[in-house]
């Protein structure tokens, strides 16, 4: 399915972060529409190196791309000879930045704003020279403790939501500074769907709960969950709305989510309907109070209107479309 009606084939189109979830998406949406798209793919793949909470650094899986035609080049954006040498070496026509440290439980405030804050500035730099349209992922991380969801009511209470206002006010500055080229925010909220496995304990719970339910365990749950609401989005709206914001008709930072806010506990409830499994629900204590958002629930209003975005999918819909991937995961990689 096409979003737009920009012809990306003949195009040069470089995907930071393209061995991980959304990158990888974005590559095989390109490949399967556009055969002669020139897709560059820029990855930190992983490695054994783990951050203080012992999370990988590097969520980046050579499977994710199993299938992929398009170049690949392993490297780190914090590494200002390689991000020289891409710039010498292609002549970029858009620039889809996912690349990033996206762990909310990590503590290294260095890496942290280095990787996301710095490293992104650097890259805008080559968007700008290539006059190659950018269009980066921030998060609904940067709205923390907000009760208001939408740009410009940010209260990030982590480093890594802070690290994304950051990156979006280095956005404000280049857009005051009227360059030629579009610059587009996405603020993602809870993305769900194939792909995402290789991003263990930070995957999504859908696939989490889907596998728990598949392997005869009761889904865990945090105590409470039947209140807390996020705003849950099917990768496919998501790959919808960068390629909408390949050509918006304003620069800027939006929102990318359903408007709906569902519960922990509506996840559970769908899985167990539709794998016909009903082992119940298990409550545990939540060990995240303090750096955790209760509820989050997208104003997608400027993201219709600048991008033309409209989701596509329910949490029900998503979920539907997403459980045969999550029984091949089971099979493949759960059971091995």
């Amino acid at each position: 399915m096409k979003y737009n009606d920009i012809d990306f084939n003949n195009k040069t189109v470089l995907i930071t972060g393209g061995a991980g979830f959304i990158g990888s998406n974005l590559a095989f949406y390109f490949q399967e529409n556009y055969p002669k798209c020139n897709i560059v793919v820029l990855d930190s793949f992983r490695s054994g190196e783990t951050l203080s909470n012992g999370n990988l650094k590097s969520f980046g899986h050579f499977k994710n791309l199993l299938g992929f035609k398009g170049k690949v080049i392993s490297g780190d954006i914090n590494d200002k000879s390689l991000l020289a040498s891409i710039n010498e070496e292609y002549d970029f026509d858009y620039i889809f930045h996912q690349a990033a440290i996206s762990d909310t439980t990590a503590s290294e405030q260095d890496l942290m704003i280095q990787t996301n804050v710095n490293a992104y500035e650097d890259l805008l730099k080559i968007a700008i020279k290539h006059n190659a349209n950018m269009i980066y992922a921030s998060s609904a991380a940067t709205y923390g403790d907000s009760d208001r969801f939408e740009v410009g009511f940010e209260q990030p209470n982590n480093v890594y939501g802070f690290s994304k206002v950051m990156m979006d006010n280095i956005t404000y500055k280049y857009i005051e500074q009227g360059v030629d080229i579009s610059i587009v925010g996405l603020k993602y909220f809870n993305v769900y769907g194939p792909r995402e496995y290789f991003k263990n304990k930070t995957a999504s719970m859908v696939v989490q709960f889907g596998h728990q339910i598949l392997n005869g365990q009761t889904p865990k749950l945090f105590e409470g969950s039947d209140k807390i609401l996020r705003d849950f989005i099917y990768i496919d709206d998501i790959v919808q709305a960068n390629i909408l914001a390949c050509e918006p008709k304003k620069s800027g930072v939006y929102n990318v989510g359903t408007g709906k806010a569902r519960s922990f506990e509506d996840i559970v409830n769908i899985l167990q309907k539709e794998l016909a499994i009903d082992n119940g629900k298990e409550y545990i204590p939540n060990p995240f109070v303090g750096q955790y958002q209760f509820f989050t629930e997208a104003n997608i209003d400027t993201t219709k209107e600048n991008l033309g975005y409209k989701p596509n999918y329910e949490m029900e819909d998503g979920i539907k479309a997403y459980l045969p991937e999550i029984k091949r995961l089971f099979d493949v990689e759960v059971k091995k």
